[in-house]
């Protein structure tokens, strides 16, 4: 293994100061007032969050299957709107790698062996992050990608790839704020936050799409298993590829779960299967469906 990275972080006094205002918050309590609140059905109150957000957000709610935001029961029913599927068209060359979300690309590149990249001058490991060294292996110098949802986002995530599930691991921990503050002042922070690792069988090899929970996040949703919210304060998983399990098999573009309010989703490949594109880099934005990279002619 190599070994850790020389830290730099590249935070300032501000980012440190919110870093640990948040430390010191009671993230899940916060978070279950939100989930309560966003599912309000009270129509002045739904209204008026609707109605705050289109306007701060600059929502356009044309690419929504239903515009008219009076026909969404609570706040959170609209945050998580479904789009008509001719505004987000999915790549169809053979080879594509999509992107799952309308985000902000965090960082994009190749894992250095077992490390990946935060922010500048932060790292963290997949060992960390999967919570499992056997599993780490699997995509040790593979392809990573860690994208992050605002708030005005789109907020439904699709696949990368085709794949067929293998196992879903929910991993409990903090929610820290994912934004560009927290990921450079917060060490560890993705492999720190809340998460579910769902691990894929696809054509570029072992695939995982990580979703990772953050403050008013307190619940993620797959399609196969609705929301992942196990009681217990320990890692708990599901297997999907034996007997006696319900196959769940997901083609490139298809929706495999959702967020209840912004936070980031990350990508892992295994060494020499995908090849990011060239604007596929930290800063640039990206949306449902758009090439991202291509998969490896692995024969």
């Amino acid at each position: 293994m190599t070994k850790q990275p020389a830290e730099h972080p590249d935070a300032g006094t501000a980012d440190r100061l919110f870093a640990l205002l948040l430390a010191v918050l009671p993230h899940h309590l916060l978070s279950r007032g939100m989930h309560a609140l966003t599912r309000w059905e009270y129509p002045p109150f739904k209204r008026l969050l609707i109605r705050w957000a289109l306007k701060h957000y600059r929502i356009d709610l044309s690419e929504a299957v239903d515009e008219d935001p009076e026909h969404y029961a609570c706040f959170n029913a609209f945050f998580t709107r479904a789009l008509k599927p001719e505004a987000r068209p999915i790549e169809s060359s053979p080879d594509a790698v999509v992107s799952p979300v309308d985000a902000e690309v965090s960082q994009a590149g190749t894992a250095d062996d077992n490390w990946l990249v935060q922010a500048k001058g932060r790292y963290f490991t997949l060992e960390d992050l999967l919570g499992d060294a056997d599993l780490a292996r699997r995509f040790r110098g593979g392809s990573f990608a860690t994208l992050y949802l605002s708030p005005r986002d789109y907020h439904r995530i699709h696949m990368p790839v085709a794949g067929s599930l293998e196992r879903m691991i929910h991993i409990p921990g903090r929610l820290f704020s994912v934004n560009h503050a927290t990921t450079r002042a917060v060490p560890r922070l993705f492999a720190r936050n809340e998460r579910i690792v769902n691990l894929f069988d696809t054509p570029a090899g072992p695939a995982a799409v990580i979703l990772v929970g953050a403050i008013f996040v307190g619940s993620m949703d797959t399609v196969w298993a609705g929301t992942v919210t196990p009681v217990e304060r320990r890692v708990s998983q599901w297997r999907y590829d034996g007997e006696g399990s319900s196959p769940v098999r997901l083609d490139r573009g298809q929706e495999m779960g959702r967020f209840n309010m912004g936070s980031t989703v990350i990508l892992l490949f295994p060494p020499g299967s995908v090849g990011w594109s060239d604007q596929f880099v930290a800063g640039s934005t990206v949306r449902v469906g758009k090439r991202i990279g291509h998969l490896e002619d692995r024969t």
